[in-house]
């Protein structure tokens, strides 16, 4: 970007996403700690949630990308420990992990879901229809919690498929929108929901609620910031915030200086970066990326970004994937190279390599080094005891 020109070139605005997202720090020397963790959450402001587990859970993998190994259970303990309870379960990007001194900032968001709206239509209605039956529901909470679905004295059952969800669970999913409940840990993968008194902390409930604007405001400047530079849907994506809750709140920023609008190089829409963005000249990250890590988890944005076109192969039929079933982009550099399909198979202690495919754009004997210091470390990470390349192609083959 030349002096005083407004227009940013691409390669650049890559870097700027990726220092954004902790990608320039270095990692540390020795085994990642809280104070590592507690530097990234900072950064990236949360994690988002998916109950797939072929590898890890998709909430542990964005701060490993950034750090490398780390014990897992320090995420564990600031989400679900009981003190200091540093994280907790709402909607921020889809469902997510964030910070607790972010609860007064979601509020309104949890109030429009008591007035049935940011609720899909299905359970607008129930909440509508069911509302003595939800009371009963939170009333029990209340003297018999922390409490699964299946120990709720009735409407436990859930009606077949995994979204059959029965009344039980219908109930305590919309408390938990409208922030009556939260989650007090998980068992396996299962939500145990207690009243927000018993698992948050006192100080954090007692702060004040902004007004909507102002909380919405705050949202979309972390948002801003995580990214470093974006189109106004990009800054809004990050928290999942609305066309007419976005617009004006970006136009504050903007008058505020905390925002500045710039042109991005190939973008057809508008640009803003973020006052604090760096632009750092050169980036060394080599990094095996979550399919829900911050950088990849708005497709059209890494597709103007990196020119990466992804979909991931979980939520798409078996005869439609292109590059296998849980697919993790690897970023070397400021580019994403490559694209490997993995699984941990747990019995035999082995990180499996289902596929591994290079972009058209890079060279298989620049990734593949590289590539398999990632994969060795991810293995030795998730207490695996070696990687099988199972993959065909020029890629596994030069991994093997």
């Amino acid at each position: 970007m030349t002096r005083g020109s407004d227009t940013i070139l691409l390669a650049e605005a890559r870097r700027i996403a990726l220092a954004a997202q902790g990608f320039a720090d270095r990692r540390p020397a020795a085994r990642a700690d809280r104070r590592h963790v507690a530097r990234v959450l900072d950064r990236i402001a949360l994690l988002q949630i998916d109950s797939v587990n072929v590898l890890v859970r998709s909430h542990y993998l964005p701060l490993f990308s950034r750090l490398g190994a780390y014990p897992m259970e320090v995420v564990d303990r600031l989400a679900y420990g009981r003190k200091p309870r540093g994280l907790f379960e709402y909607w921020g990007h889809m469902a997510s992990l964030l910070p607790v001194s972010f609860h007064p900032l979601l509020r309104w968001r949890m109030t429009q879901a008591e007035r049935g709206f940011r609720t899909n239509g299905a359970m607008a209605r129930f909440a509508r229809e069911k509302r003595a039956y939800i009371q009963r529901v939170l009333a029990e909470v209340y003297d018999r919690g922390p409490l699964a679905v299946s120990e709720l004295t009735e409407g436990a059952k859930n009606q077949g498929s995994w979204w059959g969800w029965g009344d039980g669970k219908m109930a305590l999913e919309w408390l938990f929108y409208a922030g009556k409940v939260t989650t007090a840990h998980r068992r396996g993968f299962e939500r145990i929901y207690d009243v927000p008194e018993r698992v948050l902390p006192a100080e954090v409930l007692a702060l004040p609620t902004p007004p909507d604007a102002d909380a919405q405001r705050m949202l979309m400047e972390i948002g801003a910031r995580a990214h470093g530079i974006g189109t106004a849907f990009d800054l809004r994506d990050y928290f999942r915030l609305s066309p007419d809750e976005s617009k004006a709140r970006i136009r504050e920023l903007v008058e505020a200086g905390r925002l500045k609008p710039v042109r991005v190089e190939g973008w057809k829409e508008q640009a803003y970066i973020h006052v604090d963005a760096a632009i750092p000249r050169r980036l060394s990250t080599q990094s095996l990326l979550s399919p829900f890590d911050p950088v990849v988890w708005m497709r059209e944005r890494g597709e103007r970004l990196f020119g990466f076109h992804y979909r991931i192969g979980l939520y798409t039929p078996k005869d439609k994937r292109t590059h296998g079933y849980y697919v993790l982009p690897f970023l070397l550099g400021n580019r994403l190279v490559a694209r490997v399909d993995l699984k941990a198979d747990r019995q035999n202690r082995r990180l499996q390599v289902l596929g591994a495919h290079a972009e058209n754009h890079a060279k298989v004997a620049e990734i593949a080094e590289p590539l398999k210091e990632e994969l060795a470390r991810m293995a030795g990470w998730l207490g695996l005891e070696g990687v099988q390349i199972a993959a065909k192609g020029a890629l596994a083959q030069a991994l093997r």
